[in-house]
């Protein structure tokens, strides 16, 4: 009886897992990350770098939607996304694509990273318009590449540290900044921040330019109202969503919580316990990375 019941929560588990996975990195997904984490070959982040610890957590799933939420209140950003991304008719692709380019830069190998960077520095080149107020914007403006990069390392960040596995000390923290700013110099950002004091120093500059707009409120509504999920998930989703909005700075969740339903507007006790509910499923269903290929090994002497 009790292999019988080990059984079936093995079972239970491994779909879980699988379900999860496949909607976040998509049906190439398992192919891709055998790929990203064995091909032999030098990275830009040894195994010990805080980046790898970060971006390996589960915690990431909270993290990455309190980052779209924040980056939404940018109008030049959020315009570019809404006229460019196709986030609402193919909105797991994008996350696929999101997802791979973050596992791509962190944990594969340097060639790869560099491919990845390569390939979304041409897509960014081509992105060009107007915003409804007639102001031009490109999303290959390092000012905006930059917003870009601080919100996801500023939702990440804050992520790991209240629901990750092992939190970082604060010296781990300013060396994530360092390690996330080489993927955003590679792709154009200015001067992205590498310390937590410069991280702030940078949010508190761009917030004049912060706001919520009729695109950011059809986003929020779009990403917490009405995600695209089966009626199983909807439950586990409401509760990340609502540990997503708590995680947002302050000035930030008043802006987002507008347009947030009910249940995405928990008092954050409630919130905080739901994230870290939710937190631990996803970490318990995911299966395990594959082993790492080995190092190179050093040139013979001559």
């Amino acid at each position: 009886m009790a292999r019988a019941r080990a059984t079936t929560v093995q079972r239970i588990r491994r779909q879980a897992g699988e379900a999860v996975f496949l909607r976040v990195a998509g049906p190439d997904g398992p192919r891709n990350r055998a790929r990203i984490h064995t091909t032999p070959g030098p990275r830009w982040f040894a195994p010990d770098r805080p980046v790898r610890r970060v971006h390996g957590d589960a915690s990431m799933f909270v993290g990455g939607l309190a980052a779209l939420l924040l980056q939404s209140l940018h109008p030049l950003a959020m315009a570019a996304v809404a006229a460019h991304s196709g986030y609402r008719g193919d909105p797991w692709g994008r996350l696929n694509r999101t997802s791979t380019f973050l596992a791509v830069t962190t944990f594969g190998t340097s060639a790869d990273a560099e491919a990845a960077v390569t390939l979304v520095r041409e897509v960014h080149a081509r992105v060009r318009g107007r915003t409804a107020d007639g102001v031009p914007y490109r999303a290959d403006d390092p000012e905006l590449l930059t917003w870009v990069h601080i919100a996801e390392a500023d939702c990440f960040l804050r992520a790991h540290q209240r629901y990750g596995r092992r939190p970082l000390d604060a010296a781990g923290c300013d060396a994530y900044l360092a390690d996330t700013a080489r993927v955003a110099r590679a792709l154009g950002a200015d001067r992205p921040p590498e310390s937590v004091r410069e991280l702030a120093l940078r949010m508190a500059r761009y917030r004049p330019d912060l706001r919520p707009t009729a695109a950011s409120r059809d986003t929020a509504r779009f990403l917490l109202s009405d995600p695209p999920l089966p009626g199983a998930a909807r439950l586990p989703y409401a509760l990340l969503a609502a540990a997503a909005v708590d995680l947002l700075p302050p000035w930030a969740r008043s802006a987002v919580a507008e347009d947030a339903p009910a249940a995405a507007r928990m008092p954050p006790p409630a919130a905080r316990a739901g994230g870290h509910a939710v937190t631990r499923a996803i970490r318990w269903a995911l299966p395990p990375a594959p082993p790492a290929a080995p190092p190179p090994l050093p040139p013979l002497p001559d």
